[in-house]
C-alpha cells in the first residue's frame, strides 16, 4: 500500500482511519487493491493485509522517482566539477511539496512485523491489522536536494523565484532549475506518517534518519557513477 491513497489529504498526520482519497493512476490502484485485500480477508477468513508504506527510498530506488532522480545528478555534476568540466543543471517540478521519506530497508522489518503480529503484537486477538510505516516527519523537495549537494560537498544558495528560482554553487554556476514540465497535474503538496500505532503495537521503528538517508544514497550514485 501507499501514502499516495491519501490523496488529497484532509488532515495531518494521515493515520489508519485517514479516507482514500488518492490523486493519481498509481494511488488509485493502490486504493483498488485494498479494497480487494479486504473482500478476500473477509469473504475467505485469510491472513490478507496491506499496510501504507509512505515514501521509502534507498540505493536501490528507480530512477524514474524524484530522489533517485536527485542523488543520480548530484552524482554527475559531482564529477564533472571534479573532472573541471562544464554541466547541466538538475531540472525539478514542484519543489516545494512535502514528503514523509525513509528508508526502505526499515520498512521492510516493518512489513516482516505486520505480517507476523501474532508474534510481535502481545495484544493480538487473531484478527490481522493494517499499520501506516512512515518517519513521522517531513521535509520538501527542496530540503533533500539541498543536503544531497551537502554531503556530496558543493554548498550552494537559492536565488529568485517560483519558476526563475535556481540553486547556485559558490562559483554561481546553476546546479538546479525549475522545469514547469515536470509539475504534476494533481499535486499531492502533503504527505505525513502518524505510524505510532506500529511503533506501540509491534515494536517497530525507524533506525535510519533522514539525513542518514540522503547520505547515502549520495555515496552509493557517487561512488558507482558511470557516465
Amino acid at each position: 500500500g501507499s501514502s499516495e491513497e491519501f490523496g488529497n489529504v484532509q488532515y495531518a498526520p494521515q493515520d489508519e482511519d485517514h479516507p482514500l482519497k488518492p490523486r493519481s493512476p498509481y494511488g488509485a490502484s493502490k486504493a483498488a487493491s485494498r479494497q480487494l485485500v479486504k473482500v478476500y480477508r473477509e469473504s475467505y477468513n485469510i491472513y490478507a493485509i496491506q499496510g501504507w508504506l509512505f515514501n521509502h527510498e534507498g540505493t536501490r530506488r528507480g530512477e524514474e522517482f524524484v530522489t533517485r532522480k536527485i542523488t543520480k545528478n548530484v552524482a554527475r555534476i559531482c564529477h564533472a566539477i571534479k573532472n573541471s568540466e562544464e554541466f547541466k543543471p538538475l531540472e525539478l517540478g514542484n519543489i516545494e511539496a512535502k514528503r514523509d521519506w525513509s528508508d526502505a530497508e526499515d520498512f521492510v522489518e516493518g512489513i516482516w512485523m505486520m505480517l507476523n503480529q501474532d508474534k510481535y503484537n502481545v495484544n493480538y486477538d487473531g484478527t490481522p491489522k493494517e499499520y501506516i510505516f512512515s518517519s513521522n516527519e517531513t521535509h520538501t523537495i527542496k530540503e533533500f536536494a539541498e543536503k544531497a549537494f551537502k554531503f556530496a560537498g558543493i554548498d550552494g544558495e537559492w536565488i529568485g523565484e517560483k519558476e526563475h528560482e535556481v540553486y547556485v554553487s559558490e562559483d554561481k554556476k546553476v546546479l538546479i532549475q525549475i522545469n514547469p514540465k515536470f509539475y504534476r497535474p494533481a499535486e499531492v503538496e502533503l504527505l505525513l506518517g502518524d505510524s505510532n500505532p506500529a511503533r506501540e503495537e509491534l515494536g517497530w521503528k525507524p533506525k535510519i534518519s533522514f539525513d542518514n538517508l540522503v547520505e547515502r544514497m549520495v555515496k552509493y550514485d557517487i561512488d558507482n557513477f558511470k557516465i
